[in-house]
């Protein structure tokens, strides 16, 4: 009979046809949602003014560190350009793109989260909703923070320019833009580790006791992870992102142990949690 709805699995399955079509959906709102934002970013690229609130553009606002190290070297030769006549088109078209996927982060990053819940049980639900409200803010935080450290690190950077009145540093502006965009993106993406650990423990996937073990490992794997993130090869950008992420590892695994011990004493703990690393779990 047309119109009738398949009913939906108290257990939340559903066939691999309705799991594609509620993906492509999905995709689509993020993807419309993006470009909603494109299009709000393509407005206030330039300065906007409405009435006493104004706006200096997102240009501007990301040429930011780039003046300030040139307001703090004012005899060095640093300057942008746009080196075709396509060149200033094709920077303001990916950095309206670029705060389209900032300004839409609330948008995507639900619909991620959206798609993986009825897979979950109630108890689940409720635990991803506030990891939700937890990876927001942290994406956010992340893009802000390499924002601000941005200055400091075209300072290093550009500080490598010999000083010898015959060299320059042109910077290409699609190059420039793509150092930029990049590196806030790395960090604002990467602050979200802790979310993912928190949550995995959360569900059962992990248990703060292994992350406490393997924290020497978690180390060693951010700091690779960071130097291959970052799009300059030098130290001090792999550092400005690994420290943070140490940090909020640190953070995770102290939240991670709290749910340990509260799974503990609610007598939740799984039947495997007390085997040594050389014991098979009765999964198996």
């Amino acid at each position: 009979m047309a119109g009738r709805r398949t009913p939906k699995d108290p257990e939340g399955r559903m066939p691999l046809k309705e799991h594609l079509l509620e993906f492509r959906n999905r995709l689509m709102v993020a993807a419309a949602a993006i470009v909603v934002g494109a299009i709000i970013g393509w407005i206030i690229y330039n300065p906007v003014q409405i009435g006493s609130w104004g706006f200096d553009g997102v240009y501007k606002q990301l040429t930011y560190p780039f003046d300030e190290y040139k307001a703090s070297n004012p005899d060095s030769v640093v300057t942008l350009n746009f080196g075709n006549a396509t060149s200033a088109f094709t920077t303001q078209l990916s950095l309206s793109l670029f705060t389209g996927v900032i300004i839409s982060s609330p948008v995507w990053v639900w619909q991620i989260w959206a798609f993986i819940l009825p897979g979950l049980t109630k108890r689940e639900k409720r635990l991803s909703l506030g990891v939700f409200a937890t990876a927001l803010p942290l994406f956010l935080a992340g893009c802000f923070f390499a924002y601000q450290t941005l200055p400091k690190a075209l300072l290093i950077l550009f500080g490598f320019t010999p000083d010898d009145g015959k060299s320059s540093n042109i910077q290409q502006a699609s190059d420039y833009f793509t150092f930029i965009t990049r590196f806030i993106l790395a960090f604002g993406l990467a602050w979200l580790l802790p979310v993912f650990l928190v949550g995995l423990c959360a569900i059962g996937v992990l248990s703060g006791k292994t992350l406490k073990k393997s924290w020497r490992v978690a180390i060693l794997l951010i700091f690779i992870a960071s130097a291959v993130i970052t799009p300059t090869p030098d130290p001090f950008t792999m550092f400005l992102l690994a420290g943070p992420l140490c940090v909020l590892y640190f953070i995770a695994l102290g939240v991670c142990l709290i749910i340990d011990k509260r799974r503990v004493e609610a007598g939740d703990e799984p039947d495997w949690s007390h085997l040594d690393d050389d014991q098979a779990s009765p999964l198996t």
